[in-house]
């Protein structure tokens, strides 16, 4: 059975500035997102 659960390989796939590059990018779309989810549900 492959169906073990991986170690965090997939989180980072990429080293460097396009890793960190990435990551602030999701972490900008998320909060993005997280505000127009409130301004809608209030």
């Amino acid at each position: 059975m492959s169906n073990e659960p991986t170690p965090r390989i997939q989180v980072r796939p990429l080293g460097g500035l396009p890793g960190c590059l990435a990551m602030i990018v999701l972490s900008i779309a998320l909060s993005v997102i997280g505000t127009l989810l409130l301004n809608l549900l209030f």
